[in-house]
């Protein structure tokens, strides 16, 4: 049986690309941070420490469960990336939007971590966009 050669420049996917999995790896693990500060500003620990006067002022544990919440479906869609599926790269970029929403909300309380994060969702929405479209074979 003989495989087919790819034109010079061309990806062949059969299921991922290096840019699907980098996307993947990347929403499971922020997922599990997200989630990780979400349960340690729920315990209302004092880790935190609030700038006065913030124009997005919601109590500790309101942002303590957006992201928790938003962790977990984080990391379960980058976790569903591994399956090639379409719906789960949409929800990806999707999500990625959303957590820089509430990180850039989030700046008062962790601001180096909020700016890290928020360069990191612009990664994997990059990753999302610019992976080929796989193929099965």
């Amino acid at each position: 049986m003989t495989t087919p050669t790819s034109a010079p420049g061309r990806h062949d996917a059969t299921h991922t690309s290096g840019w699907l999995v980098f996307a993947a790896v990347i929403m499971i693990f922020s997922g599990i941070m997200a989630a990780l500060g979400g349960i340690s500003a729920i315990a209302e620990d004092d880790v935190f420490v609030a700038t006065r006067n913030y124009v997005y002022q919601i109590n500790l544990t309101g942002w303590g469960w957006i992201h928790l919440i938003l962790g977990i479906v984080i990391a379960l869609t980058g976790a569903a990336l591994f399956t090639g599926a379409t719906w789960a790269r949409v929800v990806g970029v999707g999500l990625a939007g959303l957590s820089m929403i509430a990180n850039f909300m989030w700046l008062p309380y962790t601001p180096w971590w909020a700016l890290l994060i928020i360069a990191i969702d612009a990664l994997i929405i990059w990753g999302l966009c610019v992976a080929p479209k796989p193929t099965r074979a």
